[in-house]
């Protein structure tokens, strides 16, 4: 990366901060504008996106950690009683089928690409994003229940997925022969290790911090540096034993949040500020990439895939994971429809890369223009849908019951 592309992009994200809320309200979410940005480096030639995964795979890699810690540290069991049916509706049932529909669906549609790689690329697309729908998450004029369920399903998925992606991209190294690929059944120990690592480091480190406000030896002002830190050390410690360092980071978030006591959600602002930072140069990195992958191997049945990964492949699920809740119509087409794709996806396809080399070309491929048409059509259609249900799901509540003959 040269001078001119660093002050470009830090010129970007001064400007971003300059016009953000004017941008928002018309509808240009960070992931539309920092997208668009990477791949205006990349076609003026200030980025090489064929080598960009590598070398900014340390910067991708992060932000993935920061963002399962910070997502699992959220999680309040005392807050998700009345919608922990729903959840384990959506993460238990409707997961599951989301990943194995587009699954069978890549196999079909790209059989060329091998069961691996279609694993890849259903297993890559199932977490959502709800940075993407942001007008859906802060709109008061739809329910609070709905907002919160689209928010904590959102935070969950990447970590549930992640372990899932990390072994479909070490059988696919493995069945291409590329050289020290471990194969899925020694990622399994990885996994089991990165799980142990977390939950000790992640658990003690909440206690410790819980431990010194109690005795008032940590001053605020650093405390959300220690957080930070603390989800690297769950990482690096992880992968120091030979574990997995990102199973390591969820696993630790969701430790962290059981025992660093009430104020844990203050200590997450420094830590949900320096990953929204990193994600805007991640999402600058994929549109650097997408224009070469995209513009190379994009084909009729890349964009059918897309099409119907981010409809059939995630309502259809959806819509019988909620059978039974009393979720009106409108509602489930409304959670079904709000499951945009995005960093987390996004970062799954760049370690796929990293990973796989050229043998994920076609994949990546597929991924990417999926995440592209996320960010258009979930970005662009928030704020409009957010308030159109609004009004559905105000005017039926408000409406007299039906008299009885």
């Amino acid at each position: 990366m040269n001078e001119l592309t660093i002050v470009l992009v830090t010129a970007a994200l001064f400007g971003w901060a300059l016009v953000s809320a004017r941008l928002q309200r018309a509808d240009l979410t960070p992931p539309i504008v920092f997208l668009a940005l990477g791949g205006a480096l990349a076609g003026l030639g200030l980025v090489d996106g064929s080598a960009t995964p590598e070398r900014f795979a340390p910067l991708v890699e992060v932000t993935l950690v920061w963002v399962l810690f910070s997502d699992a540290a959220r999680l309040r069991a005392q807050q998700l009683r009345g919608d922990a049916g729903l959840l384990l509706r959506l993460l238990g049932l409707g997961l599951p089928l989301t990943i194995v529909v587009g699954w069978a669906l890549a196999a079909w549609l790209f059989p060329q690409q091998g069961l691996w790689l279609a694993f890849v690329v259903a297993a890559a697309l199932a977490p959502t994003d709800a940075a993407l729908g942001l007008p859906v998450v802060t709109n008061p004029a739809v329910p609070s229940r709905i907002r919160r369920l689209l928010t904590v399903e959102s935070g969950l998925n990447d970590g549930i997925t992640t372990p899932v992606v990390l072994l479909a991209i070490a059988g696919a190294a493995a069945a291409a022969g590329v050289e020290d690929a471990e194969g899925a059944g020694p990622a399994v120990i990885t996994l089991l290790i990165g799980v142990v690592v977390g939950a000790v480091i992640g658990g003690t480190g909440g206690w410790l911090l819980r431990r010194a406000r109690q005795h008032g030896s940590a001053a605020e002002e650093f405390a959300g540096i220690g957080v930070l830190a603390l989800a690297l050390l769950a990482y690096a410690g992880a992968v120091e034993v030979g574990g997995n360092g990102f199973v390591a980071a969820f696993c630790a978030g969701l430790a962290f949040g059981m025992f660093a006591g009430p104020r844990a959600e203050g200590e997450l602002a420094f830590l949900d500020q320096t990953g929204s930072l990193v994600s805007m140069l991640v999402w600058s990195v994929f549109g650097a990439v997408a224009v070469s992958v995209v513009l190379e191997r994009i084909t009729v049945l890349t964009v059918v895939y897309a099409v119907l990964s981010l409809t059939v492949v995630r309502m259809v699920p959806v819509a019988l994971s909620l059978i039974g809740t009393g979720l009106d119509r409108p509602t489930v087409l409304f959670v079904g429809w709000f499951g945009p794709r995005g960093l987390a996806s996004i970062v799954f396809a760049l370690l796929a890369l990293e990973a796989l080399g050229h043998e994920a070309d076609d994949a990546v491929a597929v991924i990417a223009v999926t995440i592209l048409l996320s960010v258009l059509a979930h970005g662009l259609s928030a704020a409009p849908l957010a308030a159109l249900y609004g009004r559905v799901s105000a005017a039926s509540t408000s409406a007299p019951p039906a008299s009885r003959p």
